[in-house]
């Protein structure tokens, strides 16, 4: 078995245990109202973290391109309003228009 095979088995004994600490800790009680807020936080912080991270970020250093003002016209347009797909459609085309632009 190759290191990468015996890394994915890791992974996957790792994420059922993780997953299965949930009930076993719990005992079959319900969250907080506060806990159960805090959860429903994780996913926008952590989705917004790799947006920053993959438009911001290169070899370890900030980086304003094109893809910065494809975000920033995203962000305009759900501030709209816009739904997810207008919203990914606008991004996609005003960083196209930018690389076009920009050489």
């Amino acid at each position: 078995m190759s290191v990468v095979w015996l890394t994915v088995a890791g992974l996957v004994a790792t994420t059922a245990a993780i997953k299965a600490s949930g009930p076993v800790v719990l005992g079959g009680r319900e969250l907080t109202p506060r806990a159960l807020a805090v959860i429903a936080l994780f996913a926008p912080a952590l989705l917004a973290a790799l947006v920053v991270t993959e438009t911001l970020g290169e070899d370890g250093s900030l980086v304003l391109d094109e893809r910065a003002i494809g975000v920033g016209a995203a962000a305009l347009v759900l501030w709209r309003g816009g739904s997810v797909l207008p919203v990914v459609a606008v991004a996609a085309a005003v960083t196209a228009a930018a690389r076009a632009l920009g050489g």
